[in-house]
């Protein structure tokens, strides 16, 4: 997927491309993630549709959840779904900068004598 150091640096155009597939898994990451805790919250904790989408979006964006689960079920949904959640985070966070970083470092080493 990526270029060694012995070759040249992608185009502008090939980085743009790189930047939107990252950036096209990361939505459907975050999507799917956002799912997945909206379904959960539904499910055990009875919440509609909007109370279970807040819920699932504060703890996707590390801030936690609104409602606090009652039932023992959901308290484990929650606990479970707050981890995946920090490692969605972390995730997303190496998706994003992973070209801009690449690209910074093979510019610094990239041997022009080659």
């Amino acid at each position: 997927m990526y270029e060694s150091k012995s070759q040249a640096p992608v185009t502008r155009a090939q980085f743009m491309q790189r930047v939107g597939a990252h950036s096209l898994v990361i939505a459907l990451l975050l999507a799917g993630s956002l799912g997945l805790g909206i379904a959960g919250y539904m499910y055990f904790e009875h919440l509609p549709v909007m109370d279970a989408f807040l819920n699932a979006a504060m703890l996707l964006g590390g801030m936690g959840p609104v409602n606090a689960p009652v039932t023992q079920a959901g308290k484990l949904f929650a606990g479970l779904y707050a981890l995946y959640a920090g490692l969605v985070f972390i995730a997303t966070a190496a998706l994003v900068f992973t070209p801009f970083l690449h690209r910074l470092l093979h510019k610094f080493h990239w041997d022009l004598k080659d």
